[in-house]
């Protein structure tokens, strides 16, 4: 009887195909879960759209939506299969973030390297960008740390050894090593609607880039811009690509504020970034425990988060008439009018109960 468990032979026997996945040759597992999160109405479903070579107008996503797409690699060879997972509502629905994240999921990756977050941030609306992108990673984060503690419990040296692929974006020589705390899995931050961006102010924008540079590169991420540029697109096609069916990983980098950048994960640096943009007697007047959140307040100062219900503008799926059934909305409608006739009834037999007593 082998001693070995069903996933050490698993990854005995990826390994033995070849270090494929250090080379990004492509020749992995042909199923991947590339998941977005991101602004409400950021564009996250063109993308996902774009990528599937789907020509269909993009509808709103309520709350958890999901899509796959194939890509052949040859005769008589199997089809690759990317799974796509959209968290719709922006930060409203948080709680959902923990459907496409289990055990399961990153058990998986843990052998193959499957799972990816894509974060799409809306560069015109740079008021709501802080918030937006600290509350989805946090959250994000949480969850996988929850599925890597659990795991751990059966399993330490491979939740151990997932958190050491963290690094695997980051040269071990690179300067800035000992300063990050790399994402879990890997993570994607784009920035959409770049056509407007551009219009921005040029001191603007610069802290902007600047800030998102230091986020991308502080959490080991690649940072892209996009807009409804057919040039941009395909350059983001092809990263999205690269995460759902492993082709070749781009290493060309952008980092001019007055074109839309395009760094990939470790390319960047803190030297090149350089310090918060703000007055060196401005920033010693900021109390910060963390490099993060300095750079947090060097945004905020000019970017002051709006002070906003993110529930208010989640509508009722049952009211929307993309999802209009009519003999579904007519037993709704009867439904309604039994409940409201039985809040009156049962109002009424209280009231005469509170007389007689």
């Amino acid at each position: 009887m082998p001693s070995e468990t069903l996933w050490e032979i698993a990854k005995a026997e990826v390994e033995k195909r070849g270090s494929s996945e250090n080379e990004g040759d492509g020749a992995e597992i042909g199923e991947k879960s590339v998941f977005f999160i991101g602004s409400k109405n950021g564009g996250k479903t063109t993308i996902i759209l774009r990528c599937l070579d789907r020509d269909e107008p993009p509808k709103p996503t309520l709350a958890l939506e999901y899509t796959y797409g194939r890509r052949t690699k040859g005769h008589n060879i199997p089809k690759d299969i990317a799974h796509f997972w959209e968290l719709g509502g922006g930060t409203s629905l948080l709680d959902l973030i923990s459907i496409p994240i289990t055990s399961d999921t990153l058990r998986y990756f843990y052998f193959f390297r499957t799972f990816s977050i894509v974060l799409v941030l809306d560069l015109s609306k740079p008021n709501d960008l802080w918030p937006t992108m600290e509350n989805l990673l946090q959250a994000t984060k949480l969850n996988i740390d929850k599925v890597i503690m659990k795991l751990g419990k059966k399993n330490s040296k491979a939740a151990s050894e997932m958190r050491q692929k963290m690094w695997s974006n980051m040269q071990k020589d690179h300067p800035d090593r000992e300063l990050l705390d790399p994402f879990p899995i890997p993570l994607v931050i784009i920035g959409s609607k770049y056509d407007i961006f551009q219009d921005f102010d040029s001191e603007k924008r610069k802290v902007i880039c600047k800030t998102l540079r230091f986020v991308a590169h502080y959490y080991g991420a690649s940072l892209m811009f996009t807009s409804k540029s057919e040039a941009l697109l395909l350059k983001i096609r092809g990263v999205i690509n690269q995460l759902a069916f492993g082709i070749n990983k781009s290493k060309s980098i952008c980092v001019d504020q007055n074109k839309p950048l395009f760094i990939t994960a470790g390319l960047d640096s803190l030297s090149q970034i350089g310090p918060p943009p703000l007055p060196d007697n401005d920033i010693g007047k900021l109390h910060a425990r963390s490099p993060m959140e300095l750079w947090k307040k060097v945004y905020e100062k000019l970017f002051p988060p709006k002070s906003i219900n993110t529930l208010k503008d989640v509508k009722d799926p049952a009211k929307d008439p993309q999802y209009a059934e009519s003999e579904v909305d007519e037993m709704r409608i009867q439904k309604d009018q039994e409940l409201e006739q039985y809040k009156r009834s049962s109002s009424k037999s209280w009231k005469q109960i509170e007389l007689d007593s």
